[in-house]
């Protein structure tokens, strides 16, 4: 279990300033706590299950209270971690980059299945996500496709050439299947929208951002001056917010509905961000 420690916001957590401003807007992170450890990487679920990895590539998974709750170690032996996504937290898949490897897990990150999508045809996958109907998302580098396909491996739905499409080349970081859309990003490029038919919908050119995340309707991500950029969808409205002091040890900064969580050499720090969800 790690060990949990509660502060509240009279303190200053490694110089880092417990306040957003949007414009001349400030937004008050008023409680955080803190799960302590050596960690590279961590995700979280719509339950507030945390899943962190440590730099062993063990998995470990602590729940809405910060109790650990499982552990797996199984998955050290395929090497490093590209990827988890925790959509559905009864099956989570974890993603190899360098092998095109998918590992599933159940809820107690006991291993159900492991595809090798290098058999199906697909030998360099860049990203990977689960889809809204329990398959999953790949984006085949060779081929410049995105695909769908099952726990056996076999292509339910592909694009068309991403070549024959647009005139940039596009090679996406992350793919993330939310309310009906499905959201690619490239780092050098920005957004790409498809619906789940395949069909383009929309681009935003937003290049340069870390830890995206689609919330609802809104796109968020961090860029190196540590500003968050929040971009609506259906609005078109786009709002950036700054931390008043930069974190020069954050690892990687995550919001969800009620909290930001930073992770940092000393641990995941955990912060009420509701303020900042519903200030627009």
């Amino acid at each position: 279990m790690g060990r949990i420690i509660f502060t509240f916001l009279g303190l200053i957590l490694l110089n880092t300033e417990c306040t957003l401003a949007q414009f001349d807007t400030s937004i008050n992170i008023q409680q955080q706590s803190l799960i302590e450890g050596n960690y590279k990487d961590f995700y979280i679920d719509n339950f507030n299950n945390i899943y962190l990895i440590n730099n062993d590539n063990q998995l470990k998974k602590f729940d809405d209270k910060s109790d650990s709750v499982a552990v797996s170690n199984a998955l050290r032996k395929y090497g490093d971690i590209y990827s988890v996504d925790v959509s559905n937290p009864l099956k989570i898949s974890v993603f190899y980059k360098d092998f095109s490897t998918l590992v599933i897990l159940d809820r107690f990150l006991s291993n159900q299945n492991t595809i090798d999508l290098r058999q199906y045809g697909i030998i360099q996958a860049l990203a990977a996500a689960q889809s809204y109907d329990n398959n999953y998302w790949v984006f085949d580098a060779v081929e410049n496709k995105l695909k769908k396909i099952n726990d056996n491996g076999n292509i339910l739905f592909q694009t068309p050439d991403f070549r024959t499409i647009f005139n940039d080349a596009f090679a996406p970081q992350k793919i993330i299947d939310n309310t009906g859309f499905i959201y690619l990003y490239d780092i050098n490029k920005g957004w790409l929208i498809f619906d789940y038919y395949g069909a383009y919908k929309q681009n935003i050119p937003q290049p340069g951002l870390n830890y995206v995340q689609v919330i609802k309707k809104d796109l968020f991500g961090f860029d190196s001056m540590q500003n968050i950029h929040r971009y609506n969808v259906k609005t078109f409205k786009e709002s950036t917010y700054h931390f008043n002091k930069k974190n020069a040890d954050l690892i990687k900064f995550q919001l969800d509905i009620n909290n930001v969580y930073m992770l940092t050499k000393d641990g995941l720090y955990i912060k009420d961000s509701s303020n900042l969800m519903s200030s627009e």
